[in-house]
């Protein structure tokens, strides 16, 4: 059996060796001092504020920050003005009143500006940089639109823009308006091929009329003179026009006879020779 003497004995022994705590006397100059610096901080953070809000208000009725000048960089096509009317910048207005970025967002509505930046150049210029657009084919979406240097169609032609450029054709309208990933990386794969042409001297960009995507997915070429198609296929464009310009020189001359060059074979070019139309019977009957 337990002994509970023991235990009664031990439990009052250890009553005996607590220690009592006594409670301590508030500090209230620390607790003075204390509520005194949080005052003196939060009434610092509203004279701050009150006191940005009054030069704010000054700085908005100041006539040293109204907009005297205009700086447009980096427009070759657009000229000065248009880029001004983009912007809707009036002469005179505060520069501090503007949303830079509204106003650049305005300025790249236009179908030219790949990129506005607006930037406040103190106290009275804002300079508008941008970054034009570069086409460098027109394609065939049923109207003929721009292609530009980084894939994406931009602008419907209009009479006065330039045709001096390859057509590509064999797309879909509503796929490539949709930013379709399939037609996109295809466009963007036609732009490095058209990048390619344009660096080579003997089988050149000035030697191609179109560039045209098969319903298979591969692309063909056809020539400026004699309209021949080249069928370049899936891919390894630049090893196979490297192959082509080899024998190019002598096949030039020989281009209104061709019906087709090949390139999709290793190694090899086919050269197909257009095969001579039946010429109609000479009529035999005798003139009465």
């Amino acid at each position: 059996m337990r002994d509970l003497k023991k235990n009664q004995k031990k439990s009052k022994k250890t009553h005996q060796n607590r220690i009592k705590k006594q409670k301590k006397p508030l500090n209230w100059r620390n607790l003075l001092h204390r509520g005194l610096r949080v005052g003196i901080t939060f009434f610092s953070i509203a004279l701050v504020l009150i006191g940005g809000f009054f030069v704010t208000q000054l700085m908005l009725a100041s006539d040293l920050f109204r907009v005297d000048k205009i700086v447009v960089r980096g427009n070759e096509r657009l000229m000065e003005r248009q880029v001004e009317a983009l912007s809707d910048i009036q002469i005179g207005i505060n520069t501090f009143s503007l949303d830079l970025g509204l106003i650049g967002r305005k300025i790249e509505e236009n179908p030219w500006v790949q990129k506005a930046d607006v930037q406040r150049i103190f106290p009275r210029q804002v300079v508008i940089s941008l970054k034009e657009r570069e086409p460098v084919a027109i394609i065939n979406l049923g109207y003929l639109y721009y292609l530009d240097d980084q894939g994406e169609v931009f602008k419907v032609l209009g009479a006065k823009d330039s045709l001096d450029y390859p057509i590509v054709t064999g797309f879909n309208y509503d796929k490539a308006q949709d930013h379709d990933s399939e037609y996109a990386q295809t466009l963007r794969q036609i732009v490095v091929l058209l990048a390619d042409l344009r660096k080579r001297d003997l089988f050149s960009l000035a030697q191609v009329s179109e560039v045209h995507h098969e319903e298979s997915g591969g692309f063909s070429l056809f020539t400026l003179k004699g309209g021949v198609k080249i069928k370049l296929g899936y891919d390894e464009h630049s090893k196979k026009l490297d192959r082509l310009e080899r024998i190019f020189t002598q096949l030039q001359p020989k281009l209104q006879m061709l019906d087709y060059i090949d390139l999709n074979v290793e190694e090899k070019v086919i050269v197909r020779i257009e095969r001579l139309k039946k010429r109609p019977k000479a009529d035999t009957k005798g003139v009465s």
